[in-house]
């Protein structure tokens, strides 16, 4: 499960969005011990005037969403902020103009493999780290 829509202001990011994608996925991956091959990552590039940002944020400002499953301690939620901060770093995006939003749903609200609630699946991998 973790879901990703990451959001900037197109034209910085040029060919570069494949790999942008994955080294949030490596952040995840890294934090949450979820599978390599369990992601849903989507990148939106919005005109500069459609993505209105903090007067203090410079043009690679960098809005993220994770929908997740509910049950992940503060401590790896921190843990998360932090790495996905550090995997972005290559691609010149300033620290402080990184946003993360966790949004947490429990497991019987995702259907998933044909439409079986993920609450009854066994889903391959723990929730509560």
């Amino acid at each position: 499960m973790p879901d990703v829509l990451a959001e900037v202001r197109q034209g910085w990011i040029k060919e570069q969005g494949a790999a942008f994608l994955s080294a949030i996925h490596t952040a995840i991956v890294e934090t949450l011990h979820t599978p390599e091959h369990d992601k849903v990552l989507r990148l939106v590039e919005h005109p500069p005037a459609h993505f209105a940002i903090p007067t203090s944020a410079g043009e690679r400002y960098t809005h993220i969403e994770i929908t997740m499953f509910a049950g992940r301690a503060p401590a790896t939620k921190r843990s998360l902020y932090k790495a996905i901060i550090r995997h972005l770093e290559p691609f010149g995006v300033p620290a402080n103009d990184i946003k993360v939003i966790l949004i947490e749903v429990p497991q019987e609200s995702v259907g998933m493999r044909g439409g079986v609630a993920a609450s009854d699946l066994d889903i391959g991998y723990e929730i509560t780290v």
